[in-house]
C-alpha cells in the first residue's frame, strides 16, 4: 500500500504517499515522496530516471500532438500545447548562474546546510536595487506583449530578449531543468506554467513570473493581468490577491515574525471568499534564486525567524477561487488548482530597512 512506502528523497526515508506523476505515466514503480517540497529538492537527480525510461520507451512526448500526455486527467480547461520551442540561447558575454549548463543550483544545495538568514551589506543591497529594477523593466515589457492571440511562448521570447538586452541572464532558464526563461500561469495554473504554443484567449487571466540574474544577484517578481473581457469574479480575484500582498508588505519591519505574514494574507483572502495556496513558499533571493528565509502564505504556520535589517526576500501571494489544494501536471512543473478554478499571484522582492521595508522591484513612477 502507498502508506507503507518510504520517501525516495536523498537521506529522507520518511513515510510517503505522493507518487511522481511522470513515473506513473512511464510505468516506473516505487517513486514515492513525502511532500512536494522534498520532491522539488530532489528533482535534479530524480529526473534522470525519467530520461532513462523515455529512451527505453521511445521518442519524448514533445514529438507527439498538441497534448503530450493523452489520457491525463486535467483539473480544468487549460491544456499544454506542444511541441515546446527549443531552449533559447544566452550569449557567452553574459555571466551565468552555476546551474545554467547543468540545471543543478549547487550553491543553493550548499547553503541549505546553514540555518542562518544572510544579512546583506549596503553595497550588496545597492546591487540588488539595480538588478531588481532591471527585472521590473523586463516584467513590464513582457506584460505589454500580453494580448488575445499571442502565445505564451511568444511572451517567453519577449522576456528572454529583454533580459539579454540588459546583459542579464533569465533566472528561470534551466533552473532545476526548467526549459523556459519565464513562467506563464493561465487561469487554473497556480504557478510554474511552462510557456508553450497555446494562444491567450479573451477572458483569460495570466500570471507572468520573471527572474533576472546580473552582477551576482537574482531578482524575482510577478504580476497577474486580465485579458480582454474577464468576469467580475476574476477581476475580484486579481484585486484581492494584490491587496493580500500589499497588506503583507506593510507589516514588514525589523523584529516582525515571518510566520505572521501568512496570518495577514489568509485573513484578507478568506474575508473575500478565497483560499490561500499552501504548497509553495515565500523565499529569500539574492546570491541564490531561492534561499532562507522560507515561510508560507497561509495562517497559523510554524515558520521560524525574525526579520532583521538587511534581510532580502520575496512575498508571493497565491490565491485561489476555490480549494487551496493543488496538483501537478506530468511535466513536474505546472501546478494547478485541484478543482480547476482560477488562481492569481503577485510577487515582489523586498529588503528590510532600519525603519520598515523597501520594495526593490516596485514600479518607479515616471513624472511628466
Amino acid at each position: 500500500m502507498a502508506s507503507e512506502q518510504l520517501c525516495q528523497g536523498l537521506n529522507c526515508g520518511k513515510p510517503a504517499t505522493l507518487q511522481c506523476p511522470s513515473c506513473l505515466k512511464l510505468g516506473i514503480p516505487n517513486s514515492y515522496f513525502c511532500s512536494q517540497s522534498c520532491f522539488r529538492e530532489n528533482w535534479a537527480t530524480h529526473k534522470a530516471v525519467h530520461k532513462i525510461a523515455s529512451l527505453a520507451n521511445g521518442p519524448p512526448a514533445e514529438e507527439g500532438g498538441s497534448d503530450p500526455w493523452p489520457g491525463f486527467k486535467y483539473s480544468g480547461s487549460i491544456r499544454p500545447h506542444y511541441p515546446l520551442s527549443p531552449r533559447r540561447s544566452v550569449p557567452d558575454s553574459i555571466v551565468k548562474p552555476d546551474y545554467a549548463e547543468t540545471g543543478i543550483p549547487l550553491s543553493e544545495v550548499n547553503v541549505k546546510r546553514s540555518a542562518m538568514i544572510e544579512t546583506l551589506s549596503p553595497e550588496d543591497i545597492d546591487k540588488m536595487r539595480h538588478v531588481c529594477q532591471l527585472a521590473r523593466e523586463v516584467l513590464d515589457i513582457g506584460l505589454a506583449a500580453i494580448r488575445v492571440g499571442v502565445t505564451t511562448d511568444e511572451i517567453d521570447r519577449v522576456v528572454h530578449e529583454a533580459c539579454i538586452e540588459r546583459g542579464a541572464y533569465p533566472s528561470s532558464l534551466n533552473y532545476n531543468g526548467f526549459k523556459k526563461s519565464c513562467c506563464t500561469s493561465v487561469n487554473e495554473v497556480i504557478c510554474h506554467g511552462v510557456p508553450d504554443q497555446r494562444p491567450l484567449r479573451d477572458g483569460d487571466i495570466v500570471n507572468l513570473d520573471v527572474g533576472l540574474y546580473k552582477d551576482g544577484f537574482h531578482a524575482d517578481l510577478d504580476d497577474t493581468v486580465a485579458i480582454g473581457n474577464v468576469d467580475d469574479a476574476g477581476l475580484k480575484l486579481i484585486k484581492t490577491t494584490r491587496e493580500c500582498l500589499d497588506k503583507a508588505i506593510a507589516s514588514v519591519k525589523p523584529g516582525a515574525l515571518y510566520r505572521d505574514i501568512g496570518n495577514i494574507i489568509e485573513k484578507h483572502a478568506t474575508s473575500q471568499g478565497f483560499s490561500v495556496v499552501r504548497s509553495f513558499l515565500a523565499h529569500g533571493v539574492h546570491r541564490h534564486y531561492h534561499c532562507l528565509p522560507y515561510f508560507p502564505h497561509y495562517g497559523r504556520s510554524k515558520a521560524i525567524g525574525v526579520m532583521k535589517e538587511g534581510h532580502v526576500f520575496t512575498i508571493e501571494t497565491m490565491i485561489n477561487e476555490g480549494t487551496w489544494k493543488d496538483e501537478m501536471w506530468p511535466d513536474n512543473w505546472t501546478a494547478v488548482t485541484q478543482d480547476g478554478k482560477r488562481s492569481a499571484q503577485f510577487e515582489e522582492t523586498l529588503v528590510v530597512t532600519k525603519t520598515g521595508v523597501e520594495v526593490l522591484t516596485a514600479r518607479k513612477i515616471r513624472s511628466g
